[in-house]
């Protein structure tokens, strides 16, 4: 099981085939079974498979970063998105055929984490699957802009809650058409153990 984990790598280049709709279900639900705090499964999986819709949410969102400004000590991923936004051409989902959005409660203690786990499980079951996926953040850093609430508003997100991540998944443009799934070393995630 750790070696599977550790073959687990973020994918940003996908071609453009699409991903049969029983493989598609089979990592819904694996992050429909994902661990949520008191057992709440008030996790909300958004499935975005049309390009039409895509593509107006790509350029919503580009529309939105580069409104921006660049701010002393803000994330630099959410610099790069502004920066790319700002330049054109800024394709937030890496243009995947699929996007799977997860929104849960605004209000309730363990909205992000619930996301995340079903995230993770997701990301694991694509791997499973030979499907390259990678984690998007742009939808959670514009939960509360008013353009990209009332568009996933359209698209069955509930006003009562938030965007707290997305997958973006698909065949991986690799040579051998799957992931790459070469560990990465790890040169951080200290740990210490008091024995």
């Amino acid at each position: 099981m750790l070696e599977f984990i550790k073959s687990r790598r973020s994918t940003r280049r996908f071609l453009k085939k699409e991903v049969e709709t029983e493989i598609l279900d089979e990592i819904i639900e694996a992050g429909r079974y994902a661990p949520s705090g008191g057992n709440s499964q008030t996790t909300h999986f958004i499935v975005l498979k049309n390009q039409r819709v895509l593509e107006e949410l790509a350029e919503l969102v580009q529309q939105e970063f580069a409104k921006m400004d660049v701010t002393p000590g803000m994330y630099r991923s959410i610099v790069n998105s502004i920066k790319a936004s700002q330049k054109g051409g800024y394709r937030f989902h890496y243009d995947a055929p699929i996007l799977i959005v997860t929104a849960n409660q605004k209000d309730y203690g363990n909205n992000i984490a619930d996301c995340s786990c079903a995230l993770e499980n997701m990301m694991l079951m694509a791997n499973h699957l030979d499907l390259g996926s990678c984690w998007i953040n742009q939808l959670k850093w514009l939960n509360e802009n008013p353009v990209i609430l009332e568009y996933m508003y359209q698209l069955g997100l509930k006003e009562s809650e938030r965007v707290y991540g997305a997958l973006a998944v698909g065949y991986p443009d690799t040579p051998d058409g799957l992931p790459v799934r070469e560990p990465l070393k790890r040169t951080g995630n200290e740990v210490t153990m008091i024995l």
